[in-house]
Parts: structure tokens; C-alpha cells; sequence
């Protein structure tokens, strides 16, 4: 069971982009690896499965959210988060609403399974699979940070996985920004350094 497992290492590696005692969304979020992990570094979190044994599991930790997000509506919808962690899930239609879940100054991280997976297990579904560059397409409107595609050993399985940010752009005057003479663009002067 995930609820049991340690949360996975890229969310560890990436964690430290948060912002400080943010909301935490954990899409398909299972008996809660994530949830746990995120509450126990003082974040607020929440949690979406459609599964009700994992719902019920995951009461105690945060807000816990029973939905279908495949075949009903977003529950989030006009919420923003902190951070938006999904793994081990895909469901193609939702990426651009969870990108869109990320807060200004938020992070998406993302880990599932790729192409290349159905030559050592499951899942083996195409529909299950991210193809090459999909999750970096998936992201388009978020500044990535780092992005993996390929195979890990132990178990053996393809991946994709990927942290990108919401960059904050704060007001930027054009006269004291380089407006057109060559110097940064306002969205360039928005940008933020990340420690890899």
C-alpha cells in the first residue's frame, strides 16, 4: 500500500521549493505516503482519491476529498495550492487543470509512469504511459525546474517526472526593467533562481 511506503524520492528532492507551511494537494493521493510526509513538515493538506477506503484513511491527516476526477467535476475549482503532487497517475484530460491548481510562487511535482514501461510490467496501457516530452507539453505554463524522462532499476520501470514552478512576476516598471532597450523583459525580471 502507498499509505505505507516512504514518499517517493523526487518528491523528497523537490520538496524544498515550497513555500513555507503551504496548502499541499496530493491528486490520487491512495492511503496518503504524501499527505503524511507534507503534514509532518507542516504543510496543510489535502487529498483527492476516488477510492472511499483510502478517503477513510486519510481523514485524520487533512482534508479528504472523495471524487471521480476522471468522469466528474474538479472539486478544487477556483482553488489554487502550494503545491500540486501527483504520482503514479495519469488521467491526460486533468494535466491542464492541475497545472492550473499550482498558486504564483507554487510548484507542480509530477512522477508516473512512460513509455518504454511495458517492456518490464505494468502498467503496459498506452493510455497509462506518458509519451516522450509529454509531461514537459503538460507544463507549458509553469517555469520547469527539472525534468526526467527514462528508466530507473528497483523496481524496473520508465518514468517521467518533473517539478516546475508558477513563477511570481511581481510589478515590473518598464523604466527601471530595460523595457525595450535590451535589457530584461518584465517576464524575465520575474524570474527566480532554483537551487537543483
Amino acid at each position: 500500500m502507498h499509505g505505507t511506503q516512504d514518499a517517493s524520492q523526487w518528491v523528497q528532492r523537490w520538496s524544498h521549493l515550497l513555500p513555507a507551511a503551504c496548502d499541499v494537494l496530493d491528486v490520487a493521493c491512495g492511503h496518503g505516503r504524501h499527505m503524511k510526509w507534507f503534514a509532518s513538515r507542516g504543510h496543510r493538506v489535502t487529498g483527492v482519491d476516488r477510492s472511499q477506503e483510502a478517503i477513510a484513511a486519510v481523514a485524520g491527516i487533512g482534508e479528504a476529498v472523495q471524487a471521480d476526477i476522471e468522469n466528474g467535476p474538479w472539486p478544487f475549482a477556483g482553488r489554487t495550492f502550494g503545491a500540486v503532487v501527483v504520482t503514479n497517475y495519469l488521467w491526460r484530460p486533468l494535466l491542464p487543470t492541475l497545472a492550473a491548481s499550482v498558486a504564483p510562487g507554487g510548484v507542480l511535482i509530477y512522477e508516473t509512469f512512460a513509455a518504454g514501461n511495458e517492456t518490464v510490467g505494468k502498467p503496459s496501457r498506452p493510455d497509462f504511459l506518458l509519451q516522450p516530452g509529454e509531461l514537459l507539453r503538460a507544463a507549458a505554463t509553469l517555469q520547469v525546474v527539472a525534468y526526467e524522462d527514462g528508466f530507473l532499476p528497483s523496481p524496473d520501470r520508465f518514468v517521467q517526472r518533473l517539478a516546475a514552478v508558477r513563477v511570481e512576476l511581481s510589478h515590473v516598471d518598464p523604466q527601471h526593467s530595460g523595457g525595450n532597450h535590451g535589457g530584461h523583459s518584465g517576464a524575465q525580471a520575474g524570474r527566480r533562481r532554483y537551487t537543483l
